[in-house]
C-alpha cells in the first residue's frame, strides 16, 4: 500500500482545501481535526480521525497504521487579537502542539514535513514588502508561537533527515471554485469574508480600522491569495520534497497589494449594492503595509497561480456566503 499524507487541521478552511487537491490527486490522506474550528464535513477526501495534535498516543498510531511519510501541519489558532489577549493558549496549541507532533514525526521516521506558517512573523517591515530573507520580527503571540514553530523545525531538520517546506502565508481569501467548501469559521477576522457577510446582511457593519496610514488612500495595503493556489502551493511542496528538493522557507503571495478600501468597492461593486461601512481608529499592531516578495515559490517549486485577480476572489467568496444562507434556510 502507498504511503500516505498526514493532514492535521484538515478539516478547517485552507486544510480542507489542501486534502480534496490531495484526494483528487490520487494520494492516500489521513486527516486529525478536533473539530474545534473544523467541519467534518469539509473533509472531502481520505479517512478522519477526531483527535489532537497534543495526543502523542494518538498521533504515533496514525503515523504507524497509516505509514506516513509526510506531515502537513495546519492545526492551530490563528485570530491576532485573541492571541494578545490570551498568549498562552496560542503556545499551548501552536508551539507546544507542533512539539510533540515534530517528536512524532522524529521518532516515527518521517521524511518529509510541510508547515503553515504566516506573514505575521515579519511584523512590521520597514518599506512594506517581505522576502524570504526579511528579518522576523513577530509583533503579536500568534506570529510569534508560528515562528517558535519554525525554529523548532529548522533545529529538527539539521539535526535528522527530515526535510521540511515551511509556507508563510499573506492573506487567504476566496473558496473551492465549484463551491463545496469555503470558509465557515463564526465571527471571521478575515477582512473578505467579513465584507461578504455583511454585503449579504449577516452583518450589520463592516470597520475599516485606520485611515491615516501612510498608503495611497490611508488604508492598510495587504497582498490577497486564493486558497485553491495556496492549497496548489502545498502540493508543489510535497513533491519537491518528494523529488530530493532541501529544506527551505517560502512566501505564498501574488506579491501585490490591495487597500482595505479596494476589497470594499470589490465587494459591494460585485455584490451591486453599498456596503454600511464605518471607520474606526487603527488597531494595534497593525502594519499599513504587508506585500509579499514572491518569487522564490514561482521559481523553486514552478507554482503557477491560476486565480490571482481580486475580483475572482470576491466573487468566488460572496458566492460562498450565498451558499451558507441557503444552507441554513
Amino acid at each position: 500500500m502507498s504511503k500516505a499524507v498526514l493532514v492535521t487541521g484538515g478539516a478547517g478552511y485552507i486544510g480542507s482545501h489542501v486534502v480534496r487537491q490531495l484526494g483528487e490527486a490520487g494520494k492516500r490522506v489521513v486527516v486529525l481535526d478536533n473539530l474545534s474550528k473544523g467541519f467534518r464535513e469539509s473533509v472531502l477526501a481520505g479517512d478522519l480521525v477526531v483527535g489532537d495534535t497534543g495526543d502523542r498516543e494518538l498521533v504515533m498510531q496514525l503515523l504507524r497504521d497509516y505509514d506516513v511519510d509526510t506531515v502537513m501541519h495546519f492545526a492551530a489558532h490563528t485570530i491576532v487579537p485573541e492571541s494578545v489577549a490570551d498568549p498562552l493558549k496560542y503556545y499551548g496549541n501552536n508551539t507546544c502542539n507542533t512539539r510533540n507532533l515534530l517528536e512524532c514525526c522524529q521518532r516515527s521516521g518521517v521524511k518529509h514535513f510541510i508547515f503553515s506558517s504566516t506573514a505575521a512573523v515579519y511584523g512590521m517591515p520597514a518599506d512594506g514588502e517581505a522576502s524570504e530573507d526579511t528579518p522576523t520580527a513577530p509583533i503579536n503571540p500568534y506570529g510569534m508561537s508560528k515562528l517558535m514553530s519554525e525554529f523548532m523545525l529548522r533545529d529538527l531538520g539539521a539535526a535528522s533527515d527530515l526535510r521540511y517546506v515551511i509556507l508563510r502565508y499573506f492573506n487567504v481569501a476566496g473558496c473551492d471554485p465549484e463551491g463545496r467548501i469555503g470558509q465557515r469559521t463564526p465571527e471571521s477576522t478575515l477582512l473578505i469574508k467579513v465584507a461578504a457577510e455583511t454585503a449579504l446582511g449577516r452583518r450589520e457593519k463592516i470597520s475599516i480600522f485606520g485611515t491615516d496610514y501612510p498608503t495611497p488612500d490611508g488604508t492598510g495595503v495587504r497582498d490577497y491569495i486564493h486558497v485553491e493556489d495556496l492549497a496548489d502551493a502545498h502540493l508543489k511542496a510535497m513533491d519537491y520534497l518528494e523529488g530530493g528538493g532541501e529544506s527551505t522557507i517560502l512566501n505564498c503571495g501574488y506579491g501585490k497589494g490591495y487597500s482595505v478600501r479596494q476589497v470594499l468597492d470589490a465587494v459591494a461593486r460585485l455584490h451591486g449594492e453599498p456596503l454600511n461601512i464605518v471607520e474606526e481608529p487603527r488597531r494595534a499592531g497593525d502594519p499599513p503595509s504587508l506585500i509579499a516578495r514572491a518569487d522564490r515559490i514561482r521559481s523553486l517549486l514552478g507554482w503557477q497561480p491560476r486565480f490571482d485577480d481580486l475580483d475572482v476572489i470576491v466573487r468566488s467568496s460572496l458566492d460562498w456566503e450565498k451558499k451558507l444562507l441557503e444552507m441554513e434556510t
